[in-house]
């Protein structure tokens, strides 16, 4: 049971008490008259995007039971979520929106305001930086979206909208739950006359289910939107977040045995701490009535710091070597783009995207003896591991990444039910890495190398009836390896592990076969696209060698996503979504099995009824 709360009350609820009843409730498909950005990157009605596309509304993430952005989400038919560990926050959650598995967050664009949230390297997207409170709509874009947004729209799109409307809100809400958890949002929303000032602020705290598992987040956001008149608009907005999060072992040992909330004592005392922060803006002018053009920037900076009381475990608590990892980084971009109706033919938008990022990682380490050393040298008897870090004091990273991009996408109508549409684009990845060895031996690492990627869409689509639509598309879209991408992992003649340098790959493209529509039937809105997608070139870790490198082989994935949404009555919704497919190799010594960590059903229902306009079960 969950209280909508009007302006200026607070709202006090435990979460942990009601964890059965509240339940996610009902995200509707939105109507046919919704307008989203996410199919063409300028607004268009939601029946125009040949694609599979879901929409969540403030409303119904206000009526949900959901405290974090990764919750909202894995409401939805076809998303994998995971990471949604309420003793850890979510911050580590992430989305595979295509069956990739261990690399599914690397293949699903995250963006807020159209504007890429994905670090460069395989990390989690910083939630904690998006106060949930702030977000007026989420728009999910199921399949490539590589002409549109680039590198790594490969599996889906989520675009995550903030102040939307011209509607005031003021208000303050505060949940409870187990294992000393509370969650407090705030957000402060006002226009005055063309001007709108929002400020939102969220701090979440817990003590986690397990030793070495407590988490602290809190993160505030500032955004000013102008309204210039005419369709005119611009804002600016900027963010900062925090997270400190312990981290414990994995559980160990035989099932059924044991005590599951135990953590190594090599493990106690780990935690990472992350300062995030940067600014968003964009602007949206129109030329004349055939002409509209937008521009939109940002910058971004984070820092993290790692620390690890015993990096040596193959070693006796008693012989600990102390570690602390640093890594910083920044990335800004510019995307101009340009949206013109010429009579006849149709809507051609063109644009141009640039970014560049750096990320530089240190560690260091706390010093041995000699004598500890000689003790604790490679002996394939006694010690067959050796000294995993091999008295190493210092050593570092560093990575540049610079993408410059081009795209155009043109709209064409075929009478008053067909429209078809397709794209191209072209980015040129140019990366340079430097990596010095802690011993230096083999003096400083260093590569520069220049890749380019092709991505492109041809799509017909159907509206034969009012809320009744169908489409065929074919897509390619790519991914250019992350830079931690760069490095592996690998143990010596030895057996002391130590990181390699494998040089920077290619990218990895994907083409994928879909056919999908969304219908209106009485009361029910349903969304459904069946999918065949084959991968070459994709970006792989070879546990025997250490390396990340370009597989030779192709693997392919293929199903069925859908989501039905349906109102019973007024206060009376229900809902059911999910996804079924297979991702295999498709060919070399492994063909024909399946991919690792990918399920082949992903499956979830869900109902709301309201009891009174402040009062829902879900």
């Amino acid at each position: 049971m969950k209280q909508r709360f009007s302006k200026k009350k607070l709202a006090l609820l435990c979460s942990a008490a009601f964890s059965i009843l509240t339940s996610p409730t009902v995200l509707a498909q939105s109507n046919q008259n919704t307008v989203i950005v996410s199919g063409s990157r300028f607004a268009e009605n939601l029946n125009e995007v040949p694609a599979n596309v879901n929409v969540i509304t403030r409303e119904e993430i206000e009526n949900s039971s959901s405290n974090t952005i990764p919750q909202v989400l894995s409401q939805i038919g076809g998303l994998r979520v995971t990471g949604l560990n309420s003793g850890s926050l979510n911050l580590d959650a992430s989305v595979d929106m295509g069956g990739y598995g261990p690399t599914g967050n690397s293949t699903t664009l995250i963006l807020v305001d159209g504007i890429r949230m994905n670090p460069i390297d395989s990390g989690s997207v910083d939630w904690e930086s998006i106060p949930i409170d702030s977000i007026e709509r989420i728009e999910i874009l199921q399949g490539g979206a590589g002409v549109q947004y680039g590198n790594g729209a490969v599996g889906g799109v989520i675009n995550i909208i903030t102040n939307g409307g011209r509607r005031n809100i003021n208000q303050v809400s505060t949940s409870y739950g187990t294992w000393g958890t509370s969650i407090n949002n705030a957000i402060l929303k006002n226009t005055f006359e063309k001007t709108t000032y929002q400020i939102s602020a969220n701090s979440s705290n817990t003590n986690g289910w397990r030793p070495n598992t407590a988490a602290n987040a809190y993160s505030i956001d500032a955004k000013i939107s102008q309204d210039l008149g005419g369709g005119d608009r611009a804002f600016i907005d900027g963010y900062y977040g925090y997270t400190n999060s312990q981290i414990a072992s994995p559980v160990v040992g035989l099932v059924g045995s044991g005590n599951p909330l135990s953590v190594r004592p090599q493990n106690a005392g780990n935690n990472l701490t992350t300062n995030n922060s940067g600014f968003r803006q964009g602007l949206t002018k129109t030329i004349d009535e055939n002409f509209v053009a937008e521009i939109d920037t940002s910058y971004n900076n984070k820092t993290s710091f790692y620390y690890t009381p015993q990096a040596d475990y193959f070693l006796d608590v008693g012989s600990t070597q102390a570690m602390n990892s640093k890594l910083q980084g920044w990335q800004m971009s510019a995307s101009p783009r340009l949206k013109a109706n010429f009579s006849g033919i149709g809507t051609t938008i063109v644009g141009y995207d640039f970014s560049k990022a750096n990320q530089a990682g240190s560690n260091s380490y706390s010093p041995q003896s000699q004598a500890f050393i000689l003790a604790n040298q490679y002996n394939a008897v006694d010690n067959p591991y050796g000294y995993y870090y091999n008295n190493l004091l210092s050593d570092s990273q560093n990575a540049t990444q610079i993408n410059n991009s081009v795209y155009v996408i043109q709209k064409v109508p075929m009478g008053k039910v067909f429209e078809a549409s397709g794209g191209f684009r072209r980015q040129v990845q140019q990366a340079s890495t430097t990596n010095t060895s802690i011993t230096a031996a083999n003096g400083t690492a260093n590569n520069t190398q220049q890749y380019a990627a092709n991505a492109g869409d041809v799509a017909l689509n159907a509206n034969y009836l009012p809320g009744q639509r169908i489409y065929i598309k074919w897509n390619q879209s790519f991914r250019f390896p992350n830079i931690d991408e760069y490095w592996g992992f690998a143990y010596d003649a030895n057996g002391v592990g130590t990181t390699v340098f494998n040089g920077i790959i290619q990218p990895q493209t994907t083409q994928t076969y879909e056919i999908g529509g969304n219908w209106t039937v009485f009361n029910s809105k349903i969304t459904s696209s069946v999918f065949k997608s084959m991968t070459q070139n994709e970006i792989s870790y070879n546990p025997v060698t250490g390396y990340n490198y370009n597989s030779i082989y192709q693997t392919n994935r293929g199903g069925v996503v859908f989501d039905i949404a349906s109102n019973i009555s007024p206060s009376f919704n229900i809902g059911a979504g999910g996804k079924y497919q297979k991702s295999y190799y498709a060919n070399g010594p492994y063909a024909g099995n399946a991919i690792p960590v990918v399920p082949d059903t992903l499956l979830n229902a869900r109902a709301n009824y309201l009891l009174t306009s402040n009062w829902t079960i879900g």
